[in-house]
């Protein structure tokens, strides 16, 4: 039957209901991913579903088709729990794009956003609320809703949420829910606290899993140049004239890069903005949507765009500075190379960053090329080998990481054996 549904082209025959299939149609999309054509028949049965797909593999379409159709069959609330704000936008808008056909009606309850319009919209008894942890609890300790009528719960991004230090607010979170639930996790990775989570929290669940955790798409050209952290800005001056017509993310670690180097490209006549947690969350989302629009040719940002930012045909993505946690590498590139459309990544390492090297090579289960500023070959860095860290070791350099960091390393924790799996 897999075999059967990976084959298959279009939508048809996955258990979703004409009204939506023609909805999906006229938004464009033609034919399913593999995470979509795997979960879809199983969620819209009504079974719990742990998806491990890497980013940008349609994940959103993924959940929300079963959700928009329990909901109208069950006239319960549907509840989608996403670790950052600006994933948490584009989900609603995509949702927003779908519930029309029925009436459904949205809300966005997210931090940055004012506590008395997501007030007014959960008191209107919204279909799906789509949330961040936090603000979601103060809503419900302020008795702005109740949890109560939770029919279908959506962890996307859980293991992101985790290194954030979501933990307690989810454990808060799911006390307040219905038991009798249908729930859907979706994440990245598989760590030991996600195989928790479904053991404890889900029916048993079908494990989906569609690539690899750690795997980079085919279709995005990855190199690697060794470069002085003082020379950094000259490259990425000669790389922005290279890809003169591109549109460009480009990631750093910190806030105050991010800052220093959007200011030096605006100076240099680039229309670039910013996107990190000093600013407002009108100031984010201008950034986006100017981002999307094409506005501005240029977004640099932190890594809280890691798995917020789905803007089509974005062509390179440069790591100016490796990440903190050596997972957030394919987050970052999969920005590119989306719904199998090309793309290039490019990143800077120090000569003392060559273990981090190695280490996402190790992640990624791939040796990269390796360039001089000059663009000349380098020669190749060995794959590490051993246990996969969880942080790199340049991280330290670079200043703070993520509150709550992962307590454990590794990719691939306990407790799958409990789950049925599926490839």
């Amino acid at each position: 039957m897999l075999n059967e549904n990976l084959d298959r082209k279009g939508f048809e025959g996955l258990g979703i209901v004409p009204a939506l299939l023609k909805c999906i149609e006229r938004l464009g999309f033609v034919e399913p991913t593999p995470i979509q054509v795997m979960s879809i028949p199983v969620a819209t049965s009504g079974e719990d579903v742990v998806g491990i797909a890497q980013t940008g593999s349609g994940k959103t379409l993924a959940f929300s088709i079963p959700m928009i159709q329990s909901i109208v069959a069950t006239k319960k609330v549907g509840l989608i729990l996403l670790p950052t704000r600006e994933l948490a936008v584009q989900v609603e808008e995509t949702l927003r794009k779908l519930v029309g056909v029925y009436g459904l009606k949205t809300a966005l309850v997210i931090g940055g956003a004012g506590m008395g319009s997501q007030a007014k919209l959960l008191r209107a008894r919204p279909n799906i609320i789509v949330a961040t942890p936090g603000r979601l609890i103060d809503h419900v300790d302020q008795k702005h809703i109740s949890l109560s009528n939770v029919g279908m719960l959506v962890l996307d991004e859980a293991d992101r949420m985790l290194d954030m230090g979501f933990a307690p607010q989810l454990k808060k979170i799911l006390s307040f829910i219905p038991v009798d639930r249908q729930t859907m996790l979706f994440s990245a990775t598989m760590p030991n606290e996600i195989a928790t989570i479904a053991e404890k929290y889900m029916k048993k669940p079908l494990r989906i899993e569609v690539a690899r955790p750690g795997t980079t798409v085919d279709t995005i050209d990855q190199e690697i140049f060794i470069v002085k952290k003082e020379a950094k800005m000259d490259l990425l001056e000669d790389l922005l004239d290279k890809y003169h017509n591109a549109s460009v993310l480009i990631f750093s670690r910190t806030k105050h890069g991010a800052k220093k180097i959007a200011t030096h490209l605006r100076r240099l006549g680039h229309t670039a903005d910013e996107l990190h947690s000093n600013r407002s969350q009108n100031q984010r989302q201008h950034a986006l949507k100017g981002f999307t629009n094409g506005k501005y040719r240029i977004l640099v940002a932190t890594d809280i765009a890691a798995r917020g930012i789905d803007v089509d045909h974005l062509e390179l993505v440069i790591n100016f500075d490796l990440p903190t946690l050596v997972e957030d590498y394919t987050h970052r590139i999969g920005r590119t190379g989306r719904a199998g459309r090309s793309g290039t990544a490019i990143s800077f390492a120090t000569h003392d960053e060559k273990g981090d090297i190695a280490q996402i090579q190790q992640l990624i289960n791939k040796t990269l090329p390796i360039k001089s500023p000059c663009g000349k070959d380098l020669e190749p860095i060995e794959i590490a080998s051993g246990r996969l860290k969880t942080s790199l070791s340049g991280a330290s350099r670079g200043g703070k990481g993520k509150s709550g960091g992962r307590s454990n390393g590794g990719n691939n924790g306990g407790g799958q054996r409990s789950f049925r799996r599926r490839r």
